[in-house]
């Protein structure tokens, strides 16, 4: 007899499988019901037995694997946000692979699953230690995990561009590949997965008492810091060796667990049970829809592409019956003394501005390598070079700091940026549709591109956290989701090999080569336009934060008001990403920078985060230029790295 509580489950896990079967069955019949003498038998019965049937028990198995890990880190961090993608676990993992595969091939046959590990360890090491500064809250594990993840994806993007000649391979390995050519992979991870699982259901009941809280679960011999470090290595493990396998496959491990859980698995058991299941048959529907509707192209496109694709949708669907469980709310941190006085912040923030523009445009590498001031006679043939993307840089570093002030003033919420709530990646998704459907977008083409897609992922998020209030962890949820969207519709356009994708990964790493007069005029006269709207707005940026009827008490048209601000903030992103890209951390940091400077009030926030912002990504643009000589890394990339461990710093000192 199955109770209630399983029902659900159970035909949810039914349907799923149906379907994927249905399909699965549509991809093989043909060769089963083939006539043994027919010219290509046998070449089709090995395609069959070495290639299409791992294919899809590889996808079963990946599938169990990642949702049992998102299903452990959910339960043993009692965070619904956890995953191994949103940790930063898996995004760890493929760039130590990444850094194996092009500086130690040799070891991928002996240590692969090694590399993995170390990446993926040193990943949730790093997460953790941030976030057990503030008693392990979802918050602050997924802005640890995203600043980790954009981290490593940084790096392995430089190392990418770097090494141009693998680049379709590894873009659609990065991306989570399940093709395969034996029954090794299946073989291996079925093993993997038998010991993990196994000692997964040894300590279910544990996991249970975890519940009881802290002096509970201690009252009855349980230890949590021993069950907590066992469960979250196990969950560790699972996502390293699925990674190792077929790459980064996202959003498996966040939405199985998170069915589950709707429709009805509460204890950890049947939590455990029900999230490996329907993530196996999830996986196994998403690969074989991939199959049917690719053909030949199947084996080019990444399923982990596609899964968020297929998941994205599926999780902001759910979102509003989603309850956020023990969750602790961090208060925005929007008062209180800066390290100095706003006065005093604004003016070393200008004056770095002014140092940090005359060295980039002065000091640079001579022709031999060697460190040199560029010479007066030499003035006219290199300053036309270097303002042209120096101007941009700031105008752009400015426009993003602006729009992550809107946006964290707005929602509460100091994550809150234009990269974490993804309306970077939605700008970059209108630029790929600009690039690969138009024909030769112009500047103002692609400028409204890239604000058609950004204010289209602003509204979205803005739609869907609505009913709850803007409440900060369904806006970052639906932000996560759009963002993992749009990166997959531009990683599946990637994968393709068509040579305008080498341009888009250059455009998105956030080079700023082929900025000229043209593009770094209008660039900063819309920043001058934008920045200069915010200012006027600055009366509402002081008193939303309030809340809405304090707000509205004090002569605030809300709503008006919001979606006034959410429309700049938009504008400010499309355009700012349009020649710095959508990787940097700027929109995080320049906020959280001028809040350190004294800058409380909307006012000074703005002027001094837009300082800070301009100033950075110069001072990324240059270091891109000059540290590597002869060879450029793009300012986008150069700002993540050095802004990501920069934010990791300040969250410390902050805990």
């Amino acid at each position: 007899m199955i109770s209630r509580s399983n029902l659900l489950p159970l035909l949810v896990t039914l349907l799923l499988l149906g379907m994927a079967s249905m399909l699965a069955w549509m991809q093989i019949a043909t060769t089963l019901q083939l006539a043994s003498t027919a010219p290509d038998y046998a070449i089709r019965w090995m395609v069959l037995v070495y290639s299409t049937l791992p294919r899809m028990a590889t996808a079963l198995l990946c599938g169990a694997a990642l949702s049992l890990s998102g299903a452990l880190f959910q339960q043993v961090l009692r965070n619904p946000l956890a995953s191994p993608t949103t940790l930063g676990i898996s995004a760890g993992a493929n760039l130590a692979l990444v850094l194996t595969m092009l500086f130690f091939p040799a070891l991928l046959g002996v240590g692969r699953d090694l590399a993995a590990l170390v990446g993926s360890s040193a990943a949730a090491g790093l997460v953790f230690l941030l976030g057990a500064r503030r008693g392990f809250s979802p918050f602050s594990l997924v802005m640890a995990g995203l600043v980790v993840s954009l981290w490593c994806g940084g790096l392995a993007a430089i190392l990418t561009l770097l090494n141009e000649r693998y680049l379709v391979s590894l873009y659609i390995w990065g991306a989570g590949s399940l093709s395969q050519q034996s029954w090794d992979t299946s073989i291996s991870l079925a093993l993997k997965l038998l010991v993990i699982g196994t000692m997964a259901a040894l300590i279910i009941r544990p996991l249970g008492l975890i519940e009881l809280g802290e002096a509970g679960a201690a009252s009855v011999g349980l230890r949590p810091s021993r069950l907590r470090f066992i469960a979250v290595t196990l969950a560790v493990m699972l996502a390293a060796f699925v990674t190792s396998a077929v790459g980064v496959i996202g959003f498996i491990g966040l939405v199985a667990p998170t069915l589950a859980r709707l429709v009805g698995a509460r204890r950890p058991a049947a939590l455990l049970a029900w999230s490996t299941v329907i993530g196996a048959s999830l996986l196994f529907f998403a690969d074989s829809a991939l199959m049917n509707l690719a053909g030949a192209w199947s084996d080019m496109l990444p399923t982990g592409a596609v899964t968020a694709v297929f998941g994205s949708p599926l999780l902001l669907a759910m979102l509003p019956r989603l309850k956020i469980r023990n969750r602790i709310i961090e208060q925005p941190r929007l008062s209180g003394p800066g390290l100095i006085s706003a006065r005093w912040g604004l003016w070393i923030a200008g004056l770095c501005c002014v140092a940090i523009l005359i060295g980039a445009i002065f000091i640079g590498r001579a022709t031999n390598g060697d460190w040199a001031i560029v010479s007066p006679d030499l003035w006219q043939s290199i300053l036309p070079l270097r303002w042209p993307r120096l101007v941009a840089a700031f105008a752009s570093g400015a426009m993003l700091a602006a729009a992550g002030t809107i946006l964290q003033r707005l929602t509460g919420n100091e994550m809150a940026s234009p990269e974490v709530l993804g309306i970077s990646a939605g700008a970059t998704l209108g630029i790929t549709i600009a690039v690969f459907f138009v024909a030769v977008p112009s500047l103002a083409g692609q400028l409204g591109y890239a604000a058609i897609g950004a204010l289209s992922v602003l509204a979205l998020i803005f739609l869907l956290a609505a009913r709850s209030g803007l409440a900060p962890e369904r806006v970052l949820l639906a932000g996560i989701a759009l963002s993992a969207m749009a990166d997959a519709v531009v990683g599946i356009l990637g994968a393709t090999g068509d040579p305008r994708t080498v341009f888009l990964m250059r455009w998105m790493s956030g080079s700023t080569y082929n900025v000229n007069q043209q593009i770094a005029v209008t660039v900063s006269g819309l920043a001058i336009l934008l920045v200069a709207a915010s200012l006027l707005l600055r009366r509402w940026l002081d008193l939303l934060p309030l809340g809405q009827r304090p707000a509205g008490s004090l002569g605030v048209p809300t709503r008006a008001a919001r979606l006034a601000l959410l429309l700049l903030a938009g504008l400010l992103s499309a355009a700012a990403t349009l020649s710095v890209g959508p990787l940097t951390f700027v929109g995080l940091m320049a906020p959280h920078l001028a809040r350190e400077f004294g800058a409380r009030r909307a006012t000074s926030q703005l002027v001094v985060g837009s300082l800070a912002g301009g100033g950075l990504m110069v001072m990324a643009d240059w270091i891109g230029r000059t540290l590597l000589f002869p060879y450029e890394v793009p300012a986008g990339l150069v700002s993540a790295l050095i802004g990501a461990p920069f934010l990791i710093v300040l969250m410390r000192r902050k805990a």
